[in-house]
C-alpha cells in the first residue's frame, strides 16, 4: 500500500535523488553522485521542508520514497486577486522510473494542493512539461493571462 505524506528533513536524500531524476528526464546533466549541487540540495531540503517549502512524497513498501511534488511558498504584496499575500511555486513533480503511471504524482499534487489551501495560499504556479500538462490541467491549472518572462541576472 502506497503512503502519501508530507516530507520531513529525514527525506532529504530521497528528495535529492528525485530532483536529479527530474533534471535528467529533461536532458540536464546532473553529474555524479558526489556533484556539489547534490550536497547543497540536501542541506536545502533539510532546512526548508515544512518551512520555506512543502513537499509531498509517495512511499512504497520496500522501495521507500518514489515520487514527490514540491511547493515553495512565496510571500507577495496583497492584491485584489490575492489578498492573502501568499502564493506558491510548484515544482519537482517527479517519479522514479519503474514507479511511474501508478498515480503517485497525482496523489502527491493533491495532498500538496490540499495543504496549500489549508494554509490559506490562494495561488499556485508551475512550469509544465508536455508530459505533465494533462496532469496539471486535470487538477485545475490553467494558462495565466500574463505569461511569465525570465532573465538571468
Amino acid at each position: 500500500m502506497t503512503t502519501v505524506r508530507l516530507a520531513t528533513p529525514a527525506d532529504s536524500a530521497a528528495l535529492v535523488r528525485l530532483r536529479a531524476e527530474m533534471f535528467a528526464a529533461i536532458g540536464q546533466d546532473v553529474g555524479a553522485e558526489d556533484a556539489p549541487w547534490r550536497a547543497a540540495a540536501r542541506a536545502w531540503f533539510e532546512g526548508a521542508v515544512d518551512g520555506a517549502a512543502l513537499v509531498a512524497v509517495a512511499e512504497e513498501p520496500g522501495a521507500g520514497v518514489v515520487a514527490s511534488a514540491m511547493a515553495v511558498l512565496l510571500p507577495r504584496a496583497p492584491s485584489p486577486e490575492d489578498p492573502s499575500a501568499s502564493s506558491a511555486h510548484v515544482s519537482q513533480v517527479s517519479t522514479l522510473p519503474g514507479h511511474r503511471r501508478r498515480g503517485h504524482a497525482r496523489a502527491c499534487l493533491r495532498l500538496l494542493l490540499d495543504e496549500l489551501e489549508r494554509r490559506g495560499v490562494v495561488r499556485a504556479d508551475l512550469h509544465a512539461t508536455a508530459e505533465g500538462d494533462a496532469l496539471y490541467r486535470g487538477l485545475g491549472f490553467t494558462e495565466p493571462a500574463h505569461p511569465a518572462l525570465r532573465r538571468r541576472v
